[in-house]
């Protein structure tokens, strides 16, 4: 009995940690002191209900004061919060003194741009700071951290989000990674192989804010996952055999 336990355990073992080269190794067809030009940029767009931080200063704080818009006062010593702006289903938002503006579809610079040109009436030389607020990306599947991450620049790519969230485990499948990106309601699936050195021309290399990255588990995965629910239900089983026969024996 000890013995078929034992090559029960083996057979298990097998089935859920066999992994070959090909399945889990990146960039598997980059040569030694291969130079790769990455002509993928990435430039962040602004879309429907993203909250963009913008701050105006200039050399005459009073004069610029009006483009801010601050929740409270400043009370000892302390700055009152600043308010974010919302773009609207119109992809627009409302800027003090300007009134409404269409940013939906723009970049930082090019919104940045706009207010500059519109400012210049106003004030001489503007600074403007632009930065998105609810820049965030989620992964999910068969990676060592699940969650939605935040991210403090500008841009982030897929192998940086992955890194974020622990990389994936020895049972994620590395081909055929899906990215799922949303433009103004409509999904847009899209899979990435990242065992491969093209993954950097991919459109979905260079994460959006909200996207979200899923890796689905490889035969094994799923094999162990499957060996895991009838193992949990033998158990039971087991449970309720014992507990029952127990009873028996005391009855007697």
């Amino acid at each position: 009995m000890g013995q078929k336990i034992i090559i029960f355990v083996l057979f298990i073992f097998m089935l859920t940690s066999c992994a070959s080269r090909k399945e889990v190794v990146y960039f598997q067809d980059t040569g030694n002191f291969e130079t790769l030009v990455n002509t993928n940029r990435s430039v962040s767009k602004f879309k429907v209900d993203d909250l963009v931080s913008i701050h105006v200063s200039s050399l005459n704080p009073e004069a610029s004061a009006p483009f801010n818009l601050f929740r409270g006062q400043a009370e000892g010593g302390f700055r009152a919060e600043q308010v974010d702006y919302l773009v609207d289903e119109a992809g627009e938002i409302d800027f003090p003194v300007i009134g409404k503006l269409k940013i939906e579809g723009l970049s930082p610079e090019e919104l940045r741009l706009m207010l500059r040109n519109r400012l210049s009436e106003y004030l001489k030389d503007p600074i403007i700071n632009i930065r998105l607020r609810n820049f965030t990306v989620t992964v999910l599947g068969e990676v060592a951290r699940p969650g939605t991450y935040p991210v403090n620049g500008e841009q982030i790519t897929i192998l940086e989000a992955l890194g974020l969230a622990g990389d994936l485990t020895i049972r994620g499948v590395r081909e055929n990674v899906l990215v799922i990106r949303d433009f103004n309601g409509t999904k847009v699936y899209t899979r990435i192989d990242l065992t491969s050195k093209k993954m950097v021309d991919s459109p979905v290399y260079y994460l959006t804010q909200n996207d979200v990255v899923y890796v689905e588990p490889n035969k094994s995965g799923i094999t162990a996952s499957s060996l895991d629910q009838r193992a949990s239900i033998a158990i039971s089983i087991a449970s309720v055999l014992i507990t029952s026969t127990v009873i028996l024996i005391t009855r007697q």
